[in-house]
């Protein structure tokens, strides 16, 4: 529900932009600060669910977040929807890191990787299917739809929820941290901005270079609150677990290289072939038939290979995927490219949810909570960071080559690129210990 959300929305900006007589630039806020709302409370969340209990916790976000989608609905002007969209961000912030530990604490760890193969699902699906979905409810009802989608999801989530989730208690711990939520809240919303503003072009350079310049001093600042705290709200001090701490960092960088791509994708079937936005967007569908299939293969594939080797050879796939599709023209056939978007998605979806279950397999399961809300932070930030990247590298590669508008061979440089990077992420990998993991695996 969030991830279709988040990217079907992108279709519907110039219909909005038109039915609220506003500027189509302007619209830009909708995505904007809803990604702001989702940076400052993401934090938060691990501290909720220890303090609330999980469930409860989850069962408020999803009715905030179908609310809000109400709300978005319901809108007549850009302030309202922008107000209603501020709210969706918070409830969204909640939901998928607090999921992840009702996951984590029912499971249990001979279960994890079975589990995440099918939780990243969503992960790897939404941002494929929400720009078909956008165009196709845009073009045959209205902008509406897109927030309305969201009410019998939720409200089927709830029902799910309720009876099949059980209601671990809340425990009256240590306090939330408040100095913390305000120093890492402040360091990550000013960087996710900065990045968005900086790959679209929403503000002047010299505001995105005061936004990362907060966003950097907000995270030393947290650093070293951190240090000195005995119950920070994002605890650093898991990065001392050495399997934890790879798949953070390895796990970054190979998102850097590969979440770009649908963005990348999408413009250059626009751009080369002339294709329409949901001509494009249903291209790109294979990959999402592609994650599918490896959910019913990748456990297997992780007994058999181990962390360390599946990890190192499926980046190495990953980012030569990415460069094939680099060489994508005019005149390659349609059954080519779906063949290999396919053959991508399979092999993302195998890395991804390799990398979810390596990220918990050593966590303490008291410390699961706050595991996921360092995940989800670092995550966030990573994601926006990818697409502006891309979106930098493209911009950079036109200036050097003097066109006044991105060409198909533009595209398909800054995609050999972004593969090239994808595919650095095995050298992080490497440092795994061959029986990293063995508590998942057996």
């Amino acid at each position: 529900m969030e991830l279709l959300d988040a990217t079907a929305v992108l279709t519907a900006l110039p219909q909005m932009a038109v039915e609220f007589g506003e500027p189509t630039v302007r619209m830009n806020l909708v995505v904007s600060l809803y990604l702001l709302a989702l940076a400052l409370f993401v934090p938060v969340s691990g501290w909720a669910a220890d303090r609330f209990g999980p469930r409860r916790v989850f069962v408020v976000a999803i009715v905030s977040f179908v609310l809000a989608s109400l709300a978005c609905a319901a809108s007549t002007s850009l302030l309202q929807l922008s107000l209603a969209r501020l709210l969706q961000g918070a409830a969204g912030a909640m939901m998928v890191p607090v999921g992840q530990v009702i996951l984590l604490r029912w499971a249990g760890r001979e279960n994890l990787l079975s589990a995440m193969a099918f939780l990243t699902m969503p992960a790897l699906i939404g941002p494929v299917l929400g720009p078909p979905l956008g165009g196709l409810l845009v073009t045959a009802l209205s902008w509406h739809w897109i927030f309305l989608i969201n009410l019998p999801i939720g409200a089927l989530g709830i029902v799910l929820i309720l009876r099949h989730v059980p209601d671990y208690p809340g425990q009256r711990g240590a306090a939330l941290d408040v100095r913390g939520f305000l120093l890492s809240g402040i360091g990550l919303a000013c960087l996710v901005f900065a990045f968005e503003a900086f790959g679209h072009g929403l503000l002047p350079g010299a505001w995105v270079a005061a936004l990362l310049v907060v966003g950097l001093l907000g995270g030393i600042l947290y650093v070293r609150h951190a240090r000195r705290t005995e119950h920070p709200l994002i605890d650093l001090r898991l990065l001392k677990i050495p399997t934890f701490s790879t798949a953070i960092w390895a796990g970054n960088l190979f998102r850097l290289g590969s979440a770009s791509q649908p963005f990348l994708l999408v413009l250059l079937f626009q751009v080369g072939f002339g294709l329409s936005p949901l001509a494009a967007g249903l291209l790109t569908l294979a990959g999402g038939a592609g994650a599918l299939t490896m959910k019913f293969l990748s456990v297997r594939i992780v007994q058999r290979f181990g962390f360390r080797r599946t990890l190192m050879g499926n980046s190495l796939l990953t980012g030569f995927s990415i460069a094939l599709c680099a060489t994508f023209d005019a005149q390659t056939p349609y059954w080519v490219i779906v063949l290999l978007l396919y053959v991508g998605g399979v092999i993302r979806s195998l890395q991804f949810s390799t990398l979810g279950a390596l990220t918990y397999s050593d966590v303490p399961i008291e410390l699961a909570s706050r595991a996921s809300s360092l995940s989800a932070m670092s995550l966030q930030l990573t994601m926006s960071l990818a697409v502006g990247l891309a979106a930098s590298l493209l911009g950079l590669i036109v200036n050097l080559r003097g066109h006044g508008q991105p060409q198909a061979a533009d595209l398909s440089l800054t995609m050999l690129i972004c593969g090239l990077l994808c595919a650095t992420s095995w050298l992080v990998f490497r440092r795994l210990g061959r029986n990293a993991g063995r508590a998942v695996t057996g």
